[in-house]
């Protein structure tokens, strides 16, 4: 087993907002007795609240498990259940917004028209009285993900497997993303997703990606350099035309999988999704793994060279789609900007929290900013 350095800055503590888990039981049973399929059940209970062993840093999540009688049924009924939370105004956020009502319907529409395993959503919360932010319930699913702290290149079960393991792990995550592009009538079935007329929905998303920036920088009025350069050749080298829009499930990467062994089990965190080319999705999704396996690399780790070969990735995606797959370079740029500015806000975040020193060189707000600089240079 390949072994990881604790003294690596991959080895990073995320500080989240804290909140009485013991009070917050007390608060989800009273809410939960209130709700559609339990308002007239009986005995309702939260079992012991609880966080998962890693949670993010855009939202908090709890896990409980509930039980209670249905009216019409002397059978107790029992829930596995996951709040997913705004975070607290006092958090130092990482995004200016955050749209459970948009998660929520996404991930409906995702498990209705896929055969995907989204879990079900249960109920959406979003008056901030009951539990002090946001919230919505959805059913808890079993499985494991690729970690990215320390990033799962460096050691784990997915280093762990065998060559034949890692390409049938590789055409199972390919296929997720591939399911999620052939939802018909994304537009029509999100509608607040519409980027509006006479806008493209490219346009709209790099014009969203330069507004979140802008705002990444209110507090300390500190310009990326690297980040700015890279605004300028997403410019530069605007594609002359794109492909069909699609759902873009935004944080498209195996992080956001469960998985058991190779077979996925949930498709998570939808919080970035939109409507974009497909392209979008697949850049992000290459960039963030090659990010990861070239900072293996930069610490003397082999990481996993086999996964993830671009040519491989887009043959199979255009098998499964029968679509074609154009401009790539041009969207794994476009990814390494967007992870920029959101690990710029996470280095604020951090620097906020006492958690490290404000770097001496602005671009190095960006964790391994020299991959997105490379990329840039001509």
């Amino acid at each position: 087993m390949t072994q990881t350095r604790s003294d690596e800055p991959l080895h990073q503590r995320v500080t989240s907002g804290e909140a009485d888990l013991d009070e917050l039981r007390g608060r989800l049973a009273t809410w939960l007795a209130g709700r559609e399929e339990v308002d007239e059940a009986a005995g309702v209970e939260v079992g012991q609240v609880s966080r998962p062993e890693s949670s993010g840093m855009s939202n908090i999540s709890v896990l409980f498990d509930a039980t209670w009688t249905p009216a019409d049924s002397q059978e107790r009924h029992s829930a596995q259940l996951v709040a997913r939370m705004c975070p607290q105004d006092d958090s130092f956020p990482v995004f200016p917004v955050y749209d459970l009502a948009k998660q929520f319907e996404v991930m409906r529409v995702v498990g209705e028209q896929t055969d995907l395993p989204v879990p079900r959503v249960r109920w959406l919360e979003l008056d901030p009285a009951v539990l002090g932010t946001p919230f919505l319930v959805m059913d808890r699913a079993t499985g494991q993900a690729p970690v990215d702290n320390p990033p799962y290149v460096f050691d784990g079960w997915l280093v762990e497997m065998d060559p034949e393991q890692r390409r049938e792990f590789q055409r199972e995550s390919v296929a997720a993303l591939a399911a999620i592009h052939q939802i018909a009538r994304p537009a029509e079935l999100v509608p607040s997703f519409s980027p509006g007329p006479g806008t493209s929905a490219l346009r709209a998303h790099v014009d969203e990606q330069r507004a979140y920036y802008e705002w990444t920088t209110c507090e300390d009025g500190l310009r990326i350099p690297v980040i700015e350069r890279a605004f300028d050749w997403i410019e530069a080298h605007w594609p002359d035309e794109t492909g069909p829009d699609v759902l873009s499930w935004g944080d498209a990467r195996i992080g956001n999988i469960l998985y058991e062994g190779t077979t996925p089990t949930a498709v998570l965190d939808w919080e970035m999704a939109a409507i974009a080319p497909a392209e979008v999705d697949l850049g992000w999704f290459l960039y963030f793994h090659d990010l990861f396996q070239d900072l293996a690399v930069t610490f003397g780790f082999p990481g996993i060279p086999d996964l993830f070969d671009h040519r491989e990735v887009i043959e199979q995606y255009e098998q499964l789609t029968g679509s074609t797959v154009r401009d790539l370079p041009f969207y794994y740029v476009y990814a390494g900007l967007r992870q920029a500015v959101i690990l710029s806000r996470i280095t604020r975040r951090r620097i906020h929290f006492g958690e490290q020193d404000a770097p001496a060189h602005p671009d190095e707000y960006v964790l391994h900013h020299a991959m997105l600089a490379r990329l840039i240079a001509d």
